[in-house]
């Protein structure tokens, strides 16, 4: 008994020992981006995760601070002309991604629910569109899990496939940070998708990717709107709408903060000298956060994704992420 203790003790230190070693490591200048995000996924599969449990919390929080940091980094002109450029583009495939995916449930006999939730994480920004619908939608803890698993499946796919593709098809650093944005779902994967492929390129998918993530609130208020019609057409004696919360739209403040930063960086000169701490200390964040992002690939998070939902998933990414490339080679 005393051995089997002893033996417990010894691989839960090891366990630990390991961890630390390759979470300090993402800290350093030779681990990048999508270095981290491997690594993540490597102590996944071996097990040896003992943060677990707070790694969600982490994520939330670290992701949000280093895309404010970020910002110290991105030219208010620039940031200007991304803007413009990309605003036709995220309105458009917002619009195509969100109809197919609603046609390409119902097709699939999948709920109403995980169909928006997966049509929206991939329209707007993956994670935080599922977030801030979830509630609004009363999605299951199931249907919620199932969504978050696929995006993250894709977006982690999306972290090798695409650097590889860019530099096949021999895109511009602005061609590729206008591709990334709009065909990758989170706005980590984008930021470290870009950051692999060049300084230029991150500086326009990020702009573009958090003006894309402002779409949250807009269809968040469609969707309020929707469930508050519905809720008004049911009997005033339906258990289920009396005693159902009033929902609540999470509005993503940190991408305000982040465009404050930005403009703030073109008039006041403090800011420039801010910027020389605060951007080296937010792109080390994010490698960080990919790290624990890395995590929570898990065997388990892999068999929880039905077969249904992934095919609508799959689908939908192909097709916003050929039809964005074939329109920025060709239309740009």
């Amino acid at each position: 008994m005393v051995q089997r203790k002893v033996k417990a003790s010894q691989v839960k230190f090891v366990k630990w020992s390991v961890f630390l070693t390759v979470m300090l490591g993402c800290l350093t200048p030779w681990v990048s981006a999508g270095m981290a995000l491997f690594l993540g996924i490597i102590m996944a599969w071996l097990g040896t995760v003992p943060l677990e449990k707070y790694s969600g919390t982490f994520i939330r929080y670290s992701l949000q601070v280093a895309v404010v940091g970020l910002g110290f980094g991105i030219n208010l002109q620039q940031a200007l002309r991304a803007g413009k450029e990309g605003f036709l583009l995220t309105f458009c495939s917002i619009f195509i991604t969100l109809s197919l995916g609603i046609l390409l449930g119902r097709r699939l006999r999948l709920t109403t629910r995980t169909t928006i939730l997966i049509a929206a994480g991939t329209a707007i920004c993956g994670g935080s569109a599922i977030a801030a619908l979830a509630p609004l939608l009363a999605a299951k803890k199931e249907e919620i899990s199932v969504s978050l698993g696929i995006i993250f499946l894709l977006n982690a796919l999306a972290l090798f496939i695409f650097p590889w593709l860019g530099g096949h098809l021999h895109l511009s650093q602005h061609q590729f940070g206008l591709w990334s944005a709009i065909a990758i779902q989170d706005t980590s994967s984008v930021v470290a998708a870009a950051a692999s492929y060049g300084n230029t390129a991150l500086k326009i998918a990020t702009t573009v990717k958090l003006e894309r993530a402002l779409w949250i609130i807009p269809v968040s208020l469609i969707c309020l709107g929707l469930l508050k019609k519905e809720g008004n057409k049911q009997p005033a004696t339906d258990n289920h709408v009396a005693t159902q919360s009033r929902p609540q739209i999470r509005i993503p403040w940190f991408i305000f903060l982040f465009l404050l930063v930005i403009v703030l960086g073109a008039y006041l000169p403090i800011m420039h000298h801010m910027g020389k701490v605060a951007l080296p200390v937010a792109e080390k964040l994010l490698s960080l956060t990919l790290f624990f992002i890395g995590t929570g690939f898990t065997r388990k998070a892999i068999k929880k994704v039905g077969v249904r939902p992934m095919v609508l998933g799959v689908l939908l990414w192909i097709f916003i992420a050929t039809l964005s490339l074939l329109f920025l080679m060709h239309g740009f």
